[in-house]
């Protein structure tokens, strides 16, 4: 719950931040350094996974990895004020003079981000240590339950997933607030102080824990064999060059060379059979990441109400007057969030057991096939709310509003015109992401499934920074996210044909999802068929 406030904290902001005048950065590089930082943090999983297979444990893997959240979640605080700026980034450099456009319709370049470097190099930081938590507490925590059955490593997940959510909302209700109308340092010091005080509490409980020491890659020995197959000549010198029984994981104290290479081309057997699945599910992340980049952009030009307005008659120009404070763009999220958190006790204490009494209840794929529709509504909807809202925007219909330190233009649909979108990649998510999750464990062989959840975690990482690419792509002179001479808004963009497109792309990779799914299901594949690596053979 801590790590997750923590991480929350960092990435609901994250664009409005980069978008200040701190920075000064323009909306299309802001959202992509946040689908960036997100996708690395999921991109980046395996590394955690394998370090942890291989040479630390998951105890330590999850222990040194706050440690460097801790010390990566120090940067943003450090470059909120204008002396962290000139230490970690340097001078801020003088804005050059450009020549008048000679035509009205040319192009103007954007201008380069001040501080990416390091903002960049902190973020990856950050996203390394997060990506790393999360690959390894989930297994570590799953570990704790495991003597206790199947049934309460099912319940361990749904109760998981639901402490991060908690964490979550902890984060948007208040770290949010104070990053919006108090001061980005203040609110960039909390997520420091909730990793801080996760690392010690999980120092603390550590005798408590069952712990595992490392039992070795299972991936690496199969990326072996592959090497082998592949260049059969280069394997064999190695092979030779190799003493007897080198080639087999240093913690297997009895060797069995045979069965082992039968078990390394079952298991990648299976996971040629899984990884289409998985595959498949890519561009649902695309769209799921959108909330906390084009969503928050899109909210930060809708009109946003004033909590104890000091002078409601004008309250759009007064949006930062004494006692005035806007509503945080990111309590968005908490339509998301909240959904998760009411939907997940009511599907596991009464909607699962009725369906299963009904033999009603979806597999697994199937409810991941449902969670995809969700996420294309969503996107759809968050494209039809941008074309009413560039429609008052070219009715040159707008009210400037101060956000934190920066003035925006918005049209003056009030923000809670989002809620829809939101409520939908929430209900998505329940129906996507923990069957996504119960799918990658309980479909692998035993000997893999910390490295499924690995490449499932970086599998929606590639979806964001996907969206990313796509992002960038489009901000290119003449696409449709191209707009700088509207900097630090995005008036002069069709955001609305940015949605469409991920509306598409999803929708055709969504029946792609279904027909794959469906074979798998026919070719009988399932957790109960799961009593032996050997079980895919044929």
């Amino acid at each position: 719950m801590l790590e997750r406030a923590a991480f929350f904290g960092v990435a609901a902001n994250l664009v409005l931040y980069l978008n200040s005048k701190n920075f000064n950065w323009a909306g299309e590089q802001a959202s992509r350094a946040a689908l960036v930082f997100l996708g690395a943090s999921y991109l980046l999983a395996p590394v955690g996974g394998w370090l942890a297979d291989v040479y630390l444990g998951r105890h330590r893997a999850v222990a040194l990895s706050l440690l460097l959240y801790l010390a990566a979640s120090a940067l943003l605080p450090a470059t909120a004020v204008p002396d962290g700026r000139r230490s970690f980034c340097g001078e801020v450099p003088p804005s050059q003079l450009t020549p008048a456009c000679p035509s009205p319709g040319c192009q103007l370049a954007s201008p380069s981000p001040y501080c990416a470097p390091t903002l960049y190099a902190g973020l990856l930081l950050l996203a390394l240590a997060a990506s790393s938590v999360r690959s390894n507490l989930t297994s570590f925590g799953a570990d704790q339950v495991m003597d206790l059955g199947r049934d309460a490593t099912r319940r361990f997940f749904n109760w998981f997933y639901w402490s991060i959510n908690l964490g979550a909302v902890l984060s948007l209700l208040v770290v949010a607030f104070i990053q919006q109308n108090i001061s980005f340092l203040l609110g960039y010091s909390i997520p420091v102080g909730c990793v801080g005080l996760a690392f010690f509490t999980f120092l603390f409980t550590t005798p408590i824990f069952i712990t595992k020491p490392p039992t070795g890659s299972q991936i690496s020995s199969m990326l072996k064999l592959a090497f082998r197959n592949c260049c059969p000549r280069l394997g064999q010198r190695h092979s030779d060059r190799d003493p007897q029984g080198a080639h087999l994981l240093p913690d297997q104290r009895f060797p069995q060379p045979g069965a082992s290479s039968q078990e390394d081309i079952a298991n990648f057997q299976v996971l040629v059979k899984i990884l289409p699945v998985m595959v498949t599910l890519v561009p649902y992340w695309m769209v799921y990441f959108q909330m906390q980049s084009t969503y928050v952009l899109q909210g930060l030009h809708l009109h946003i109400p004033n909590i104890f307005p000091a002078n409601p008659a004008n309250s759009s120009m007064a949006l930062k007057a004494q006692g005035s404070y806007t509503i945080p763009e990111a309590w968005l999220l908490l339509a998301n969030v909240v959904v998760v958190l009411i939907l997940v006790p009511l599907k596991d204490h009464l909607i699962d057991p009725l369906l299963l009494r009904c033999k009603l209840l979806p597999s697994a794929l199937q409810k991941m096939a449902l969670g995809m529709f969700f996420g294309f509504t969503s996107v759809i909807v968050a494209g039809v709310l941008e074309m009413e809202r560039l429609h008052y925007i070219h009715r040159n219909e707008t009210v400037s509003q101060k956000i934190g330190e920066d003035l925006y233009y918005a049209a003056p649909l009030p923000i809670w015109w989002q809620i829809p979108q939101y409520l939908l990649i929430g209900i998505s998510e329940i129906f996507a992401s923990i069957p996504g999750l119960e799918f990658a464990y309980s479909e692998a062989p035993r000997s893999m499934q910390g490295a499924m959840m690995g490449i499932f975690f970086c599998l929606s990482g590639v979806g964001s920074l996907l969206g990313s690419s796509l992002v960038a792509l489009l901000s290119l002179p003449g696409g449709w996210l191209h707009c700088p001479e509207d900097f630090g808004n995005i008036n002069n963009c069709r955001m609305d044909l940015y949605f469409f497109l991920l509306a598409g792309i999803q929708a055709v990779t969504a029946l792609l999802f279904i027909w794959i799914a469906g074979r798998y299901e026919r070719a009988g594949q399932g957790p109960a068929s799961q009593s032996s690596p050997s079980r895919d053979r044929g």
